[in-house]
């Protein structure tokens, strides 16, 4: 299957399909970097919680906005999740370029398991970065620690050498962690992280750099790469978040569209007004 490349004018290319039918279909070494938020198959800490619909699992002030918010996928148990994992990370590792990033989100319950996961796809492991969601996130119980923090486990193909062109003079590292509250007004998707979190993110990858999204829910990494100056191909299981994510990218960009760009019906899920 040959793809058309995101460009400088057209910094997005969308994809509606399920992630290993068209992982399957890309070419090798192509990639600066995949950054995604996978399904987590979390959300309790037992097999009947794990089984729920994401839109019971995740419930939350606002989420009815969201439509139809349940996906496929989020229901795997905890052997099941992993062995996933490693099919789509190692398809993943093979379109990314020698020495490129794998970043990638999880909770606290599935950690473990995904470092795990990506090691078994032929990435090597690096490190975590976490997310601070702040003060307002919650805890299950008045003696619980608030469940504050998701984090990204970050790793390379192959050794990590410095790129003489990026960062800057290539000196300087990226942080460790990163604090970004969950506005409602910047959430299109059950489980949608915030734009300025992702703006960070895609900094691994030089300006015009391309980056995968092969879990794009509402686009939120594709948006935080058109806005920094890097390109971005994303794919999405279902039609109406493929549609989302167009629309919020041509938001984001001042409306230019381009063949990228096909036509669509406003979707119900993003008001470019609110945004």
């Amino acid at each position: 299957m040959s793809i058309e490349l995101p460009t400088e004018n057209e910094p997005v290319r969308v994809m509606c399909g399920e992630s290993l039918d068209l992982l399957r279909g890309l070419p090798d070494a192509i990639f600066d970097a995949v950054i995604t938020d996978p399904p987590y198959s979390s959300g309790g800490l037992t097999r009947g919680d794990r089984t729920q619909s994401v839109s019971t699992k995740y419930v939350q002030t606002g989420s009815e906005r969201f439509g139809s918010a349940d996906f496929d996928g989020d229901n795997r148990d905890q052997r099941s999740w992993s062995y996933w994992c490693q099919l789509w990370l190692s398809e993943c590792l093979r379109v990314t370029k020698p020495g490129g990033y794998i970043l990638a989100f999880t909770d606290w319950r599935q950690l473990p398991t995904l470092t795990d996961a990506v090691q078994a796809g032929g990435w090597v492991w690096r490190g975590l970065i976490s997310w601070d969601k702040g003060p307002s996130a919650r805890a299950p119980a008045p003696h619980y620690f608030r469940h504050q923090c998701e984090y990204v486990v970050w790793g390379t193909r192959g050794p990590s050498s410095p790129r003489a062109d990026w960062p800057p003079e290539g000196k300087g590292c990226y942080p460790g962690s990163y604090s970004h509250s969950v506005k409602q007004d910047d959430k299109f998707h059950v489980t949608g992280k915030p734009t300025p979190l992702m703006r960070d993110l895609v900094f691994c990858v030089p300006p015009g750099g391309l980056i995968l999204d092969p879990f794009g829910g509402s686009g939120t990494t594709a948006v935080g790469a058109a806005l920094e100056g890097r390109r971005c191909v994303t794919f999405e299981q279902k039609p109406d978040y493929c549609d989302v994510i167009r629309e919020r990218v041509a938001h984001a960009t001042s409306g230019k569209r381009g063949s990228l760009f096909a036509p669509t019906v406003q979707p119900r899920l993003f008001d470019p007004e609110a945004a």
